[in-house]
């Protein structure tokens, strides 16, 4: 085994067992959209008489929502503790190691997508124990097993490069409204089609979260759409890369000041 691997290793496993030995942590991006995703169907049911609504299901139509609003929670996450090592000066000392800075990106970034896959197979487990059916079938789970790991990523990514940024764990506590906001003028309450406000609908039509739950969705309530999986993952994809080499950077800027 290559060092960079057992180096990755090393530092994933770190990030995994200081997530789970925090259950404060863990269990909001569980319990927390789920939670809120029953409110949402319970109050949102009727949209589902409305012409043209994809599924007489709108719990099935808003399992896609907990996917993305996890991978958001993996953000504010991967930022704060990234940014406590900072803080702590423990990135100070790993700077005299032989530790490389791609290793501690990538071993802090697996860390999060261990949680995110985590997260994913518990909404799944959730919406098949309230009877939602898959529309794509046993494949389409592992697809979207597979979007979470590249979703997650990204968001991770991103929380990385904002505590690399800034070194302070409040500042990246403090996007999370920012970030929240973007989930809630998107296409996760309705299709973005039967949005009847011209201005939200245009908001939620260039938001790249939409996208996102949209790719999910397909797969819950459509089947194999192409063109919805295509956007998904393509965005999911430029947001993993753009988040990744912004987070290189900050990280080279970082080490550089200590």
């Amino acid at each position: 085994m290559s060092l960079a691997a057992v180096q990755i290793g090393a530092v994933a496993g770190r990030s995994i067992r200081r997530t789970l030995r925090q259950p404060a942590m863990a269990i909001p991006p569980l319990v927390f959209p789920v939670a809120l995703m029953l409110v949402n169907s319970a109050g949102l049911e009727p949209s589902t008489l409305l012409p043209g609504f994809p599924t007489d299901s709108f719990l099935a139509f808003a399992l896609a929502v907990p996917f993305i609003q996890g991978a958001l929670f993996a953000t504010m996450g991967a930022g704060t503790e990234l940014a406590r090592d900072i803080q702590t000066g423990f990135l100070n000392r790993l700077s005299l190691t032989s530790l490389r800075g791609s290793a501690l990106l990538f071993g802090h970034l697996a860390g999060v997508v261990v949680l995110g896959v985590g997260q994913a197979i518990f909404y799944i487990a959730i919406g098949l124990l309230v009877g939602v059916e898959f529309a794509a079938g046993v494949g389409g789970i592992v697809v979207l097993l597979l979007f979470s790991v590249l979703v997650s990523f990204g968001f991770g990514a991103l929380g990385a490069f904002l505590a690399l940024r800034t070194g302070s764990g409040e500042s990246v506590q403090a996007m999370f409204p920012l970030l929240f906001v973007f989930l809630f003028i998107s296409s996760m309450n309705t299709p973005r089609d039967l949005i009847a406000v011209e201005w939200f609908r245009v908001l939620a039509t260039l938001n790249p979260i939409s996208y996102l739950i949209e790719c999910v969705r397909s797969l819950i309530i459509t089947g194999w759409d192409i063109e919805a999986l295509s956007l998904g993952f393509g965005i999911a994809a430029v947001i993993a890369v753009v988040s990744l080499v912004l987070a290189a950077w900050a990280l080279t800027r970082r080490m550089t000041r200590t």
